[in-house]
């Protein structure tokens, strides 16, 4: 049980760590002009470009807000601001990446460097132009281990104080961090941690008392996950992962089992609403029981999906499914099912509802298979 203790409040620690928040995208503040755009119908804007993306352009009016133009329909566009242009099927290096001001017609984009070098390409093959502290905090330089984080941290808590007393008490963290973290951007790699605690005392007193007095009867729940992955992009929709998770389920007599493995993943569903992933590693899967003669070393698989979708009134549902067969010994077989709901109530706290179900196919003499949650709770959007 030492070993658990040990990974558990090492888990709890990195989740208590305050996640990050990256700055906004703001326009740059040094700028002693406006910027002006001009269309191809004679009709002009002044303000700020945002940023470019593909074949649109992103500029901020004072008069009309913040604007989505095609480059179609622009005839020239003058920025005294400091860009970084990127360009179509190029990676991104620090070597050939350059910034300076941005002007540009129907045709080309003219980068001015800060030593007075030009650089002229065809707007045909500009993928963006961000603004340079967007480049530099997203691009250029290392992102910290705490930049970045987004997600929910969730608690829930139930008291008895009476002729029996006691308590439960749930905790969960779901943090997820992409670099960049502008999601206009081509993703490199993506960080998912993820931690759940469920814990419970419920102490029953012997009614009527007997001479000598019998000891209360106490019933304990203590059901612990965690996993941490890493995700590595090779194209848009493509990456490679590594993975970590740990579990204590007290429910199925599992001490603690640990996983270490690694795969591929693949993302199917893309757009603003809604993500589905797809994925699939091998690993090394250790299982340690309350009674070791049931302690296994496991070769094996595990096959799962994860969705997320927007709905209406920014509410958030997820939903999770992992199917882990094991090679060297085919039954000891596990499956895990999660969904939930984060419904806004004021700002960035929230009402979450989750439900899970974890069956072990291999839990200790005398346990059940199959462990099912509920859980309500309060949750905090960290961003």
């Amino acid at each position: 049980m030492s070993l658990f203790k040990r990974v558990r409040g090492l888990a709890l620690f990195f989740a208590l760590i305050p996640a990050a928040m990256p700055a906004e995208d703001k326009p740059n503040a040094n700028k002693s002009n406006p910027d002006v755009m001009v269309f191809k119908n004679g009709d002009q804007l002044t303000g700020t470009l945002v940023r470019g993306v593909g074949d649109c352009i992103i500029f901020k009016s004072d008069i009309v807000g913040e604007v989505t133009v095609p480059l179609s329909k622009i005839k020239e566009l003058r920025s005294s601001g400091s860009f970084a242009v990127l360009k179509k099927d190029t990676p991104v290096s620090r070597t050939n990446t350059q910034t300076g001001m941005v002007t540009m017609d129907d045709s080309t984009v003219t980068l001015l460097h800060p030593m007075g070098q030009t650089e002229t390409l065809p707007v045909s093959n500009v993928a963006y132009i961000i603004d340079q502290s967007v480049y530099d905090r997203e691009l250029e330089k290392k992102a910290g281990p705490l930049y970045g984080w987004a997600g929910t941290i969730a608690a829930g808590a139930s008291l008895v104080q009476s002729t029996q007393h006691g308590g439960t008490f749930t905790a969960g963290v779901k943090l997820v961090r992409t670099i960049p973290s502008v999601p206009y951007l081509p993703t490199r790699n993506r960080t998912i941690f993820n931690l759940s605690e469920t814990y419970g005392k419920l102490t029953t007193p012997l009614i009527p008392q007997t001479t000598p007095a019998t000891p209360d009867s106490v019933v304990k729940t203590s059901i612990f996950h965690t996993d941490l992955e890493r995700d590595q992009y090779v194209s848009k929709r493509f990456y490679h992962l590594g993975t970590t998770a740990f579990d204590h389920n007290f429910s199925s007599g599992l001490d603690l089992q640990q996983i270490y493995g690694a795969g591929v993943g693949w993302t199917p569903v893309l757009d603003a609403k809604q993500q589905l992933d797809i994925k699939s590693d091998l690993h090394y899967e250790k299982q340690e029981f309350e009674d070791s003669a049931s302690n296994l070393n496991l070769i094996g698989a595990s096959i799962g999906e994860a969705y997320k979708r927007t709905l209406p009134r920014s509410m958030i549902f997820t939903q999770t499914l992992q199917l882990l067969p094991a090679f060297n010994e085919p039954k000891a077989y596990s499956a895990n099912f999660s969904t939930g709901l984060a419904m806004p109530v004021f700002k960035k706290l929230s009402m979450s509802f989750a439900a899970s179900d974890a069956f072990l196919n291999n839990p200790s003499p005398g346990f059940k298979k199959n462990t099912f949650q509920f859980i309500t709770g309060v949750a905090y959007t960290l961003r």
